[in-house]
């Protein structure tokens, strides 16, 4: 049994369809602490927001990760998981984090394409493009600080999963 791998990174980064191809390479088990904590709720994470504010959805984010985590799993994180130190303390005792890095502008185009609006509310109201800009000046050094690698995730999913590949097996030889 491997440790669990965490990706983290902004909403729009790719999380979910790297940890979907990441996990059927490995053989793992791919778990998504967003679809967890809405299946478990029976609520989206708009309607947490909406009616009972960020503060208590964070603190709902944090227990579904703990509930989530487990050897040989590929686990994808909420954008805002790494606001509260004991998730990203958490993550980096228990597994390996990798920070899927992608660029303001491409987020906003993403988000633009596949908005996803239940599952990723508007942190600002703001258009889009501002708001990922805004909101990665401040996560940035979280994402940083939190992860155990950082990997650029503009390109191909497929040219992404290879680079964790190629960075999960340097770690294994070293």
């Amino acid at each position: 049994m491997s440790l669990p791998i965490y990706l983290i990174g902004a909403r729009g980064c790719g999380k979910t369809t790297i940890g979907h191809r990441l996990s059927q390479t490995l053989g793992y088990a791919f778990r998504d602490t967003d679809h967890h904590l809405q299946n478990v709720r029976c609520i989206s994470i708009a309607q947490i927001v909406a009616e009972q504010g960020w503060e208590v959805f964070r603190t709902m984010e944090a227990e579904s990760l703990q509930q989530v985590t487990a050897p040989s799993s590929i686990i994808a994180t909420g954008g805002g998981i790494i606001l509260r130190p004991e998730n990203c303390q958490f993550m980096r005792d228990n597994g390996r984090v990798v920070w899927l890095n992608v660029e303001p502008k491409e987020l906003a185009r993403r988000l633009i394409v596949d908005p996803e609006a239940e599952q990723r509310p508007t942190l600002t109201g703001r258009p889009i493009s501002e708001e990922m800009s805004d909101i990665l000046t401040i996560r940035r050094p979280l994402y940083s600080s939190a992860a155990h690698h950082i990997v650029d995730a503009a390109r191909s999913p497929d040219a992404v999963v290879d680079d964790i590949l190629h960075i999960l097996r340097q770690q294994q030889a070293g």
